[in-house]
């Protein structure tokens, strides 16, 4: 039901006055039937203002209290309840029963078919009083201590005054046929879970602030010392060194054999002893070769075969000049002379 619907006596602390209802142009036999049951004198009820006068005067009187429901509380902080191994006479002497009373303010018949119910003074009262001093009590007790503390209580305690006296409940109207003698009447089908849950809503928890963010400050990364350097690594496995893989012979020099190239006059010298070892294809063992050239030589491979099964260079003939001649592909010079030749033939 919107705001703007309800009477001024539903509004927060305003006293009690007479119900404001609205029946329809035709009334429901059900709230015929209830009139009759309630009337101690028989009444007529023929006609919309009969029932409507029958209606306003039974629930305007004093005695025309509803029960909504009972809730059961803790007469004192959690810190002060009794303690028994006897769980009937510790619930005796630890809880009450509050019973949520209220009146009628309003009934719609034709719109929004609900009736609406305000608490009594006496009910306002006894759950002002028990927020106050229990429930206050224990939410205070089941925090943490902060510097507004105190003053965030007393906010709660005020704002749940206001609330349990703005509290309104509204349900259909089929909760008239809970009505008895003189106006008093009960919440039927249910309906006491739904009061007793919203009167349980108004009991709000005591938050506390929520933590402030601080930035964490991390320390700066030292950088280690040179001394200790050397130690990160102790605690790791000394990896090996990677051997190559093996090579077949055939496959690193060519068929043809591969001459070491020298130079003629003062150059030649310096080319034997820069010649460390010389592999020899199998089957043939190659023979290095001279070649005469500007003052440049390339430097031989090492092998694996000494040069102790090659002639010296005091035994080969230096030819310079058209004698000699390059044949081969890369890297590989060979003699065409017939000195060289019965030399090197003489030698093997």
């Amino acid at each position: 039901m919107p705001i703007n619907l309800l009477p001024a006596s539903a509004a927060a602390f305003a006293p009690r006055s007479a119900p404001t209802i609205v029946l329809n142009s035709k009334v429901e036999p059900w709230l015929t039937q209830t009139l009759k049951r309630i009337n101690r004198i028989k009444r007529p009820l023929n006609s919309v203002p009969q029932h409507y006068r029958c209606l306003t005067e039974t629930l305007s009187g004093p005695a025309a209290i509803w029960t909504l429901c009972s809730i059961m509380l803790p007469k004192a902080p959690d810190s002060e309840l009794r303690k028994d191994p006897n769980p009937l006479i510790e619930a005796m002497f630890n809880y009450q029963l509050i019973h949520i009373e209220a009146y009628v303010v309003h009934v719609d018949m034709v719109s929004q078919h609900e009736v609406a119910f305000k608490l009594t003074p006496e009910t306002i009262d006894a759950l002002i009083e028990y927020h106050k001093d229990i429930f206050s009590v224990d939410a205070s007790a089941n925090v943490w201590n902060w510097a507004e503390k105190e003053v965030q209580l007393k906010k709660l305690q005020e704002e749940f005054v206001q609330a349990v006296n703005r509290f309104v409940f509204r349900t259909s109207v089929r909760a008239l046929e809970g009505l008895e003698e003189d106006g008093a009447g009960e919440l039927l089908d249910g309906r006491s879970d739904d009061v007793k849950n919203a009167i349980n809503g108004l009991f709000l928890p005591l938050l506390p602030p929520p933590p402030r963010i601080v930035d964490v400050v991390r320390p700066a990364t030292l950088l280690p010392n040179s001394s200790q350097a050397s130690n990160w690594w102790q605690g790791q496995q000394t990896l090996a060194p990677p051997q190559p893989a093996p090579v077949e012979s055939w496959r690193v020099l060519p068929s043809t054999p591969s001459p070491t190239i020298a130079t003629c006059g003062e150059s030649q010298p310096s080319l034997w002893t820069n010649v460390g070892e010389v592999q020899l294809p199998s089957p043939t063992p190659s023979f290095s070769q001279p070649y005469c050239s500007s003052g440049q030589f390339l430097s031989p491979t090492p092998t694996t075969t000494t040069l102790a099964s090659l002639p010296l260079p005091s035994m080969l003939t230096h030819q310079c000049g058209p004698s000699a001649a390059m044949v081969g592909g890369f890297g590989g010079f060979s003699w065409t002379g017939n000195e060289f030749s019965l030399q090197y033939t003489a030698t093997i």
